[in-house]
């Protein structure tokens, strides 16, 4: 029987394909909101480095050399590739730019060469709104236009977004908070890629296979998204199966966005600064997506099982084909944590949050184990293949105090939006 949620006893084999579609379409939302908001991370350790010309210009280098990447993918993956408009709309509700809810798109489709599509609510503006209109001009203007056509032109090489309005609001609580058209334009000029695409494309992540599971563990929903566009689309309306792919899917492109990101601050500014902010980056959205998981999963309890069930849903070891977790109990109070001989620790350069794991114990990983327990910590251990930590509960460990990142994480509105159940699941 599929799980509802993870209250129950620690299950060492458990998969993805456990949950059930509710709970899957619940998983699949916070994966898109995981993805959307790591950068809420990195890109202000990159502006405190290096000021605001430079996070602009590595917002938008990072999402033009990972969305040409994840949007294929995520299409061939859910049956839906093609050359229309439709084509490009489902690719958005698809895609971590566009978390659910959190970033509430609209869409109206006028043709197969024309459509809109508006903002209801846009919790990227809300987050930059605060700090001023130049802020809000560098996301909503200079980031905005490049990194939408990048999108679009996956889908359509001469396909362009282009604003009808958007902030800065006038009046300050315009909504919706902005509105754009999306067309065909034949005799436009071609997108340009980026040069660090096909450095991307070469990675072993971009072309990583899933896990996909022979049949569906429970009925309904669809088995694709190849039939029309439907423009109150939710996670709900997947089957099964479909849902297991596109959670997987998710991971793989918070996984590129960040790969993405690392490559262009190397690229830009030298490999010396990539570490620190894999580092920073990785252990912020780790620390505050586990937090989301504990509560959207039920997963109750401050023991060694609380803390092996945040490992074993997070995101950032999904898909398991590209990253070999394992996670097994060792003890009352301790267990084993360990990462195979796999892809994530083959990409043999310092593009990766796994390239910053080794000898000497992680913030990202304390950062997940202390939601289960602020007194589990992550040790280091010799593994015969891979990395190994000994995770431990001691009650004489002072608790761990919140990273700085994980701070600079929970400044966004994101971290504490409570996502609504829209539609009931799709028969």
């Amino acid at each position: 029987m599929p799980r509802h949620d993870y209250f129950g006893p620690f299950d060492p084999d458990l998969t993805l394909a456990a949950f059930s579609r509710q709970a899957l379409a619940t998983l699949g939302r916070e994966y898109l909101l995981n993805g959307h908001l790591q950068d809420r991370v990195g890109l202000p350790v990159v502006m405190g480095r290096f000021g605001d010309d430079a996070m602009t210009q590595i917002a938008i280098e990072e999402w033009m050399t990972a969305s040409p990447i994840y949007s294929p993918r995520m299409q061939r993956a859910l049956g839906f590739v093609g050359r229309d408009v439709g084509t490009i709309f489902k690719n958005i509700q698809l895609d971590i730019g566009a978390a659910h809810q959190f970033m509430d798109f609209r869409y109206r489709l006028d043709s197969p060469t024309y459509g809109e599509f508006w903002l209801a609510r846009c919790g990227a503006l809300v987050d930059v709104e605060p700090f001023g209109e130049a802020r809000v001009r560098s996301m909503c203007h200079d980031i905005e236009d490049p990194t939408f056509d990048a999108t679009a032109a996956t889908t359509h090489p001469a396909a362009k977004v282009r604003p009808i309005h958007r902030p800065p609001r006038t009046p300050a609580d315009r909504v919706p908070h902005c509105h754009w058209k999306v067309f065909i334009d034949a005799e436009g000029v071609p997108c340009t890629q980026p040069p660090t695409l096909e450095r991307m494309r070469g990675s072993l992540l971009a072309t990583i296979p899933l896990l996909v599971p022979a049949v569906d563990a429970e009925p309904g929903g669809w088995a694709d998204y190849g039939g029309p566009f439907d423009p109150d689309f939710q996670l709900e309306d997947l089957s099964h199966r479909a849902l297991v792919i596109a959670a997987q899917e998710f991971a793989v492109q918070s996984h590129l966005l960040a790969r993405a990101f690392l490559l262009c601050a190397g690229q830009r500014f030298g490999d010396a600064c990539v570490p620190e902010l894999a580092t920073e980056q990785w252990t912020g959205i780790a620390g505050l997506t586990a937090e989301r998981l504990r509560a959207a999963l039920a997963i109750g309890g401050d023991d060694i099982e609380a803390v092996a069930k945040l490992f074993q849903t997070h995101p950032a070891f999904h898909p398991r084909t590209y990253v070999d977790l394992r996670i097994a109990l060792t003890g009352p109070a301790s267990a084993r944590l360990t990462i195979g001989e796999c892809p994530a620790l083959g990409e043999r350069d310092p593009y990766s949050w796994f390239a910053t794991l080794g000898p000497t114990p992680h913030p990202a990983l304390d950062a997940i184990a202390r939601v289960g327990n602020p007194r589990a910590r992550c040790l280091p251990v010799a593994a015969a293949h891979g990395l190994a930590w000994d995770v431990v509960i001691d009650p004489e460990t002072p608790p761990a105090r919140e990273p700085a990142s994980v701070q600079l994480a929970k400044l966004s509105s994101g971290a504490r939006f409570v996502f609504e159940r829209r539609r009931p699941l799709r028969a």
